[in-house]
């Protein structure tokens, strides 16, 4: 046996090879990934081995078709997202072709070669710099390099198979861009499942996109056919000084996009005090002697969305339930009310008011309204305060604004999946700075505002649900708060 000091001499040298193992077996790395990872020279930091054993779970029958890695800038995306592609994907299955994508031919060549090289250094293969593919000559494995200027460029990819695709900058393409990308992510290779690899930051056409495909799901606890891995400069220890503080002095949209990784912020945004972490709350059964009311946004095409409110003994209000529901009658919305109250444990003599769109008291073609549907199902609703720019002004109040020290006095529960969604993506009327600009949902009942207007309906009426019986007349936002019309 070994004196003690000979022992520790010839083991001293394995060790960072023992540690990084370790690290590797703790994100769930698999041993034959890691041990192309040794052989090519590849040295993952911590959170990139957690990104590679996320790539593996698109293996599975039932793991995540696309993975998203993002948030703040410079945690190393490209590196780690090249080198899943190159040293493992590729080398484990034969003929695989792989499309990688960025925006801007020239940025994605020159990041494309840098990144080659640091990774490919003691990988054999082929760089075909003209038409921008790497080939591994022992297995025909291939990685196509692919660019887009312009929306339109990635036009020049539809329609071609592709086992698997990285996108760079993914919230630069729009939704249906992906969407039609995506057609052209398949296999017919036995041991191998199709699948996008994304890379973003905030920000970008197609930042709603990737915060409702991604963020949300992995926010919320239910990611089925998305993975979402957020990761942040801090994770980077090989990341320079002198780009550390260039973050660190951002500021405004810019700063809480790039150098927090906020998804809750865009550009033009007008809830720019919105903060998920102080206003979204876990649902709760609420206190019997609380004040509760109902509000609706109506629609048919457009989601018909009906709020459960309530405030407690200071003044706060709480969104506790949302019922949002498309291409459904009257009557089945109001039985599906039934159910909300049910589970939050109000009963329907504790609703104060129900107040609606002016829409849904225009008399139709037959001479009857929406009101009086709902007469029909036992609810009286009552007209809502639809002044649009104090229903926003009233929003901006109840958000608070953590920088200035003034608290939140609205909370919204997790039930209310579509309003949490909605409201940090609305923007600034351009015609009107003090208003939130008018958006409708697709006819896939994606986008849309109709969730921020029945809760603007819902806070607007607030101050007269202590109010017994509502007045008769319709009240405007002049009575209720002072604001001019």
């Amino acid at each position: 046996m070994l004196p003690t000091t000979q022992r520790t001499k010839t083991s001293a040298p394995s060790s960072p090879m023992l540690r990084y193992a370790q690290a590797a077996r703790r994100a769930g790395v698999p041993r034959d990934q890691l041990e192309r990872f040794i052989q090519g020279g590849y040295v993952a930091q911590p959170h990139q081995l957690v990104w590679h054993a996320a790539a593996r779970k698109a293996d599975r029958p039932d793991g995540p078709a696309m993975i998203g890695i993002g948030g703040r800038r410079g945690p190393g995306k490209t590196h780690a997202t090249f080198a899943q592609v190159a040293l493992d994907d590729c080398q484990r299955v034969p003929e695989l072709k792989i499309l990688f994508l960025r925006k801007v031919l020239k940025a994605a060549r020159e990041s494309f070669e840098d990144v080659r090289r640091k990774v490919l250094y003691a990988t054999s293969h082929e760089y075909k710099v003209q038409s921008g593919v790497v080939v591994f000559p022992h297995n025909d494995s291939r990685i196509v390099l692919g660019h887009f200027a312009k929306e339109s460029d990635i036009d020049n990819y539809l329609g071609i198979e592709y086992d698997g695709c990285a996108i760079e900058e993914f919230t630069q393409l729009s939704k249906a861009k992906i969407e039609l990308l995506r057609g052209s992510i398949r296999t017919t290779k036995q041991n191998w499942r199709p699948r996008i690899y994304a890379t973003t930051n905030p920000g970008g056409i197609g930042h709603q996109y990737f915060r409702s495909t991604f963020v949300l799901p992995w926010r919320n606890g239910t990611e089925t056919d998305t993975l979402f891995l957020p990761a942040s400069a801090d994770q980077n220890r090989y990341l320079d000084a002198g780009y550390r503080r260039w973050l660190n002095s951002l500021s405004g949209t810019l700063g809480r996009m790039w150098r927090d990784g906020d998804w809750d912020v865009a550009g033009g945004a007008f809830f720019t005090n919105w903060n998920h972490d102080r206003v979204v709350c876990a649902p709760f059964t609420p206190p019997k002697h609380w004040r509760f009311w109902l509000a609706m946004d109506y629609g048919f095409q457009h989601w018909n969305v009906v709020y459960l409110l309530a405030e407690d003994g200071d003044g706060r209000i709480y969104i506790l339930d949302e019922l949002a529901l498309r291409r459904s009658l009257v009557s089945q919305v109001a039985s599906a009310l039934h159910d909300m109250l049910t589970r939050n444990g109000v009963e329907k003599q504790q609703i104060t008011v129900f107040v609606a769109g002016h829409d849904c008291f225009s008399k139709e073609s037959s001479g009857r309204t929406i009101a009086d549907s709902w007469a029909d199902e036992g609810w009286t609703l009552q007209p809502a305060v639809v002044d649009r720019k104090a229903g926003a002004a009233q929003w901006l109040k109840r958000l608070g604004n953590e920088e200035a020290d003034i608290p939140v006095t609205i909370l919204i529960t997790t039930r209310c999946a579509h309003l949490i969604a909605t409201m940090p993506m609305l923007l600034s009327n351009p015609n009107d700075p003090e208003d939130v600009l008018k958006v409708d949902c697709d006819e896939e009942g994606d986008g849309g505002d109709d969730p921020y207007d029945g809760g603007r309906y819902g806070i607007m009426v607030a101050p007269l649900v202590r109010f017994s019986v509502m007045p008769a007349a319709v009240v405007t936002a002049s009575q209720l708060f002072g604001v001019p019309q």
